[in-house]
């Protein structure tokens, strides 16, 4: 494995173990490049990422490479700017001649580099990316997070349906949302499913990506009073909003609170706020809940912890690491089957089968995405300050939806669920 305590991941990552009885020097290798966020407001996420993809690397060129060839990657830090992103994939394409293109992690990322891939006609492969490929319709794009075939409109109805699980039943819904892609294309389907629902909208803000104070968008949600509060918060952003709450308060006539918030997904955030969590209702794709047996995903996260760990990087790895890894199994099959680097053939190959991955079975439909919709959303409970220990097992993320997975019911009202 890659010592990575000395790894600089502000810089170009290239390196490769040298394996016995691989490909001979004649043998070009495989080139694989991708922009990521190793530094920003969305590091965590990306150092994740790249380490779960250093990881697979290091799987493929002990078998021996992909038809012979081992693989290098090549992974430059967009600093979690979109704007640097277009750069990047030039460079990589022109500069550094990878033979195939990874996305980075996020929305505000990857659309970016979209219209670079879909010039070039590059096979690209999504990684949390919500509906990207809604607008571009690209025959080539493939996004292996189960945001599910629509996720603009379907991907939050988990969090809405567990209205039915509170009594009364809530009739008003406040909506805050980050002015960003991710947040941006998941705004109008929850407005739209709030309308199917009869819930009346008494608040429907955005936010500017550089705002830092969350207390007066806190204070608003307050004063117009909805029952319901879906929260489509980054990293940045979630933490101040939290912790406004904890200051502020939302009313007693809260009764279930988040959604879409990015940032509790990540080992980081989690301790940072701890106990302020609780009661709060967000999404995520893999807790350790005894409801959500997955050995091969189990399998895995035992590999990356303790260099994750070692590497000072996120050290639960639920999020994002499982699909970094999952979305190089599909390629290496793809090349495999195909017998070739050819974008086109790939591009086929993935769209007529399915794989089997450390997170279980994948088939792509509708624009890449994934046929299945794997949201889940959990309720943070009895959450103790400065312990990180206590997410490795269950009872602390409780799944309440959707029903066939759910690991307890939601508590509600809002302020009942905190205590």
């Amino acid at each position: 494995m890659p010592n990575l305590q000395r790894r600089e991941f502000a810089a170009l990552s290239a390196g490769v173990l040298a394996v016995p009885g691989i490909a001979s020097a004649q043998s070009a290798p495989i080139k694989i490049g991708y922009g990521m966020s190793l530094s920003g407001p969305l590091a965590a996420a990306g150092r994740s990422a790249h380490i779960a993809t250093e990881i697979w690397r290091d799987d493929v060129n002990a078998r021996g490479g992909i038809l012979g060839r081992r693989v290098e990657l090549v992974a430059l830090d967009d600093q979690s700017t979109p704007g640097a992103v277009p750069a990047i994939y030039t460079k990589l394409l022109d500069v550094d001649r990878v033979d195939v293109i990874l996305s980075g992690y996020a929305t505000n990322q990857i659309a970016p580099a979209m219209p670079i891939a879909l010039q070039r006609r590059k096979l690209f492969l999504g990684l949390h990316g919500l509906g990207v490929n809604e607008t571009f319709r690209s025959d080539r794009y493939f996004h292996v997070v189960p945001y599910g075939p629509n996720p603009g409109t379907d991907w939050l109805k988990g969090f809405l349906g567990l209205i039915e699980q509170i009594t009364p039943r809530p009739t008003t819904i406040g909506l805050l949302f980050a002015d960003a892609e991710f947040a941006q294309n998941s705004i109008g389907g929850l407005r739209t499913q709030a309308r199917a629902l009869n819930l009346r909208v008494t608040y429907d803000q955005s936010y500017p990506m550089a705002t830092v104070d969350m207390s007066a968008l806190v204070r608003g949600m307050r004063a117009a009073d909805p029952e319901v509060i879906a929260v489509l918060t980054y990293p940045q952003h979630t933490g101040g909003f939290v912790r406004a709450v904890g200051e502020i308060g939302l009313g007693a006539n809260a009764k279930l609170v988040g959604g879409a918030m990015v940032g509790p997904q990540f080992a980081t955030m989690l301790q940072q706020l701890g106990p302020a969590l609780n009661g709060y209702v967000n999404f995520h794709f893999f807790v350790p809940e005894p409801t959500m047996q997955s050995p091969a995903t189990r399998a895995f996260l035992e590999r990356y912890q303790p260099i994750a760990t070692q590497a000072g990087v996120d050290p639960l790895g639920f999020y994002v690491p499982t699909f970094a890894y999952a979305r190089c199994e599909v390629l290496e099959a793809a090349i495999v089957a195909t017998r070739g680097l050819d974008d086109g053939a790939m591009a086929a190959h993935i769209r007529a089968n399915s794989f089997d991955t450390v997170v279980g079975s994948v088939r792509f439909g509708l624009n890449g995405e994934r046929n299945e919709q794997g949201a889940i959303f959990v309720q943070y409970r009895g959450l103790e300050a400065n312990n990180l220990e206590q997410f490795r097992g269950p009872g602390r993320q409780v799944i309440v939806a959707p029903g066939p997975l759910a690991s307890g019911r939601l508590i509600a009202p809002f302020a009942e669920a905190r205590r």
